[in-house]
């Protein structure tokens, strides 16, 4: 599943860290270093496998009685798990036709019944660490704004990303060793 964009706020803000730390006081190069930032901002949470910026995340899974791990982490709410029908429409589920959870790592977890029609659930649940740029951790944001800042600089040459960018992220990251299922 892909990760939702980024708010526009979050990349607006983390291209004026970017700007500052380039030293650079025009806007003139804004449209270039805002694709730098949203590529460190998607690395940084492919790295770390945690999304960075709270947002809404929308998940599509078999509707079977086992528990599923939802992609996004940290799970702050769960909002709906509706039924889906085979042409991709949503329909309401009764409480008892499934069950959802979100666990002390903020790991999400739905099941369904498999008698649900056409065998498919649509899940729609809010994960992210920080509500805004501000609030990402010190670590990861100078990360970023690092690896975007090297994506500019070196836009012409190329080189290897600074070694300092994974030492900030990696105390920060979240290992899925299996595709772990949840025993009732």
């Amino acid at each position: 599943m892909l990760a939702p964009p980024f708010p526009a706020a979050v990349i607006a803000a983390a291209r004026d860290a970017a700007r500052l730390h380039l030293r650079i006081t025009g806007t003139a190069e804004d449209a270039l270093l805002e694709t730098h930032v949203a590529a460190a901002l998607a690395l940084c949470e492919a790295f770390t496998g945690q999304a960075l910026i709270a947002r809404a995340w929308e998940t599509v899974l078999p509707a079977h009685g086992a528990w599923q791990r939802l992609s996004g982490a940290p799970v702050t709410a769960i909002h709906s798990v509706e039924g889906l029908s085979a042409s991709g429409n949503g329909f309401a589920l009764p409480a008892e036709a499934y069950g959802m959870d979100i666990d002390a790592a903020g790991e999400g977890w739905v099941r369904g019944n498999p008698a649900i029609a056409a065998g498919r659930i649509r899940i729609g649940y809010s994960a992210g660490l920080a509500s805004d740029w501000a609030a990402v951790p010190a670590p990861l944001a100078q990360g970023v704004v690092l690896l975007a800042t090297h994506f500019f600089e070196a836009r012409a040459s190329g080189g290897a990303p600074p070694a300092a960018v994974a030492a900030l992220w990696r105390p920060w990251r979240r290992v899925r060793l299996e595709a772990a299922r949840r025993s009732a």
